[in-house]
């Protein structure tokens, strides 16, 4: 359990904590702190002290940082469901130079006799050009403290201290390179690799370990691991060489795919950055196959490696949710969305990606990625939703005069969202130089659910129901058990709600009637737009999926559009840099109409291709 769902947890049972200099306090109803939380809670001090002062701070930045004409607060708590009081938001952050001053990044010291004279000097550039941004860098001495432990070998009952030096818990990334081991070091690795597999069964019982024990323990032999006192919050970033297969524009994306994998899990890192004399590529588990001349790399550390040090891929626990369960057959849009998902399959846009347990053979490799995803079995590319229409109670729309008389809403600026006598609430936005007084909709849509295959849709196990009103909710078929593996919501929630919300708001239109999406990674050339169709992101921070901030970009791109080319809309693509293209229409057989047609001309594919003329085009324009 991370800090976020620790602290939630003990929130819902009235449970209080907050950070006071650099002292924990707390306020709990008489007898609920048994024994077990008070030691869970000395464990893991460090951790979430860190956790509530990186809370006030954002909180802080937020309070006098405008998007558009709402706050990031307020689209961020609206998209995520913070409108009751719930411990744990943190207000998105959408300027790459906040992010940076947030940041305190490491360089791991380099192994005795390493010669990749290319990285050696990017390693330099790199460093250089994170300071120019306002990243905080830390010596090595400075990010990590000592760190003891005993490891017993059972049955023998032999004991062996190690001393190691473990990144401290406000560290957000580690920088190191990629390492080759030597026979002998592939020696140490297989015996590391027995003895976790003899602890975890006789000493733990095959008992969940956290991700930071499991880096301790194995860390001694395998130098490309390095513990961390908080994995949730430190990324391991790598260098390397270059490549070239996966920038090649001529190898598919379906090709370009397990090397991508691959690639991450030889290094066991979040980002690997390879480099060579005039291109730059970075990859994480978005998959992109994204590159970056040399001669670009302000661009490349500002607007590409920043943002996915500051949010890191995570995906929404079930603990975020209020859940329940839903009549799949009786669902017109889950219906719907089965047959959308297998119209897509002759596309070959949504790949049906990998099982964890196919691609990573070390039981300790395994067991550090299934902690840090939740249980989450497999990884798969891109997601098909439906729109359910908005729902309200009451006027959709009031006057001014009828605004003046709601009431505030804790937690919400007075100018930007009130309620009435039974709870609705209404938000004051600019559409075309006016400001107007809507109603925030009840959202609910259909969703697939992670790891499933997005073209042959099982309706009993595969599609989930979505909402957003005051908090998030999730509904599950009838008939199926929550506590199954592999029953994980999308990482890209908090996209689909903000879209949906986005659309109900200012392009009512495109959702009145239920709107399919579909999320796909790779992009529209600019010549398969026609008219009344759109495209708007190229030129955002590639923050990952799963995070407010991807959330609050979508629903900027909509507010944006409308602004721009009035709420006349028939398709929508939402461009997410280095991640992919989620494109919306009013009507699902239109969507992929447009979209088979765009496949059979070549003007869409996966991967980065027509990224390039997209940029171009808003340069342009």
């Amino acid at each position: 359990m991370n800090v976020s769902e620790l602290l939630e947890n003990l929130n819902h049972q009235g449970v209080q904590l907050w950070a006071d200099n650099d002292k924990l306090k707390i306020n709990s109803p008489k007898g609920l702190l048994t024994a077990e939380i008070r030691t869970e809670l000395a464990q893991r001090k460090t951790e979430i002290l860190a956790f509530l002062q990186k809370t006030n701070d954002a909180v802080s930045d937020s309070s006098t940082t405008k998007a558009q004409d709402l706050s990031l607060q307020t689209i961020g708590r609206l998209i995520g469901g913070y409108c009751r009081k719930i411990t744990g938001f943190i207000p998105p952050v959408i300027d790459p130079k906040l992010m940076a001053n947030k940041l305190k990044v490491t360089f791991r010291p380099l192994p005795n006799g390493y010669k990749e004279e290319t990285v050696l000097q990017f390693r330099k550039e790199l460093e250089h050009k994170l300071q120019e941004n306002g990243v905080q860098i830390l010596s090595w001495e400075e990010a990590t403290k000592e760190f003891n432990y005993e490891i017993t070998i059972p049955l023998i009952n032999w004991k062996n201290n190690i001393t190691t030096r473990v990144v401290k818990s406000g560290v957000n990334a580690v920088v190191d390179v990629e390492k080759h081991p030597s026979l002998f070091g592939k020696a140490k690795i297989f015996v590391a690799e027995v003895l976790y597999r003899l602890y975890s069964r006789f000493v733990f019982n095959n008992s969940p370990i956290s991700a930071s024990k499991i880096m301790q323990f194995i860390s001694w032999a395998e130098e490309s691991v390095q513990p961390l006192e908080d994995p949730t919050n430190t990324q391991a970033i790598v260098l390397t060489k270059l490549n070239p297969k996966l920038v090649d524009p001529k190898i598919p994306y379906q090709q370009k795919i397990p090397i991508g994998v691959n690639t991450l899990i030889k290094n066991f890192s979040e980002i690997v950055i390879g480099v060579d004399n005039t291109n730059i590529s970075i990859l994480n588990m978005n998959l992109s196959d994204s590159v970056f001349s040399t001669e670009l790399l302000d661009e490349f550390v500002s607007k590409s490696l920043i943002p996915k040090i500051f949010v890191p891929i995570q995906p929404l626990p079930l603990s975020r949710f209020e859940i329940g369960e839903y009549d799949a057959k009786a669902s017109t849009y889950a219906g719907q969305l089965v047959k959308l998902g297998k119209e897509l399959a002759s596309t070959d846009l949504l790949p049906s990606g990998f099982k964890i347990n196919d691609v990573m053979k070390r039981k300790s490799h395994r067991d550090i990625v299934d902690w840090m995803i939740n249980g989450r079995t497999g990884v798969s590319y891109g997601f098909v939703a439906y729109a359910e229409p908005p729902q309200y109670i009451g006027a959709v729309e009031i006057s001014e005069r009828e605004w003046d008389t709601l009431s505030t809403i804790a937690g919400f600026s007075r100018d930007e969202l009130r309620q009435n006598e039974i709870g609705r609430r209404y938000i004051k936005t600019k559409i075309a130089e006016k400001y107007v007084f809507k109603q925030i909709p009840d959202i609910w849509l259909a969703s697939s659910r992670s790891g499933s295959n997005k073209t042959n849709l099982n309706l009993k196990t595969d599609v989930f129901r979505v909402g957003l009103q005051d908090r998030l909710l999730l509904q599950l078929p009838k008939g199926l058990d929550s506590v199954v593996g592999d029953i994980k919501p999308s990482y890209d929630i908090y996209v689909m709600v903000a879209i949906a919300l986005a659309a109900a708001l200012y392009a009512p239109e495109l959702i009145e009637n239920g709107m399919p999406m579909i999320h796909f990674h790779g992009y529209p050339s600019k010549e398969w737009l026609q008219p009344h169709e759109y495209c708007t992101g190229v030129q955002n921070p590639s923050v990952p999926c799963g995070t407010y901030e991807s959330g609050v970009f979508n629903f900027l791109g909509i507010y944006n559009l409308v602004n721009k080319y009035g709420s006349n809309i028939a398709l929508a693509s939402l461009i997410e840099p280095d991640h992919g293209t989620n494109i919306i229409a009013s009507d699902w057989k239109y969507l992929l109409a447009r979209i088979k047609t765009g496949v059979e001309e070549e003007q869409i594919e996966l991967g980065g291709k027509h990224f390039p003329s997209l940029k171009e085009s808003v340069a342009t324009s």
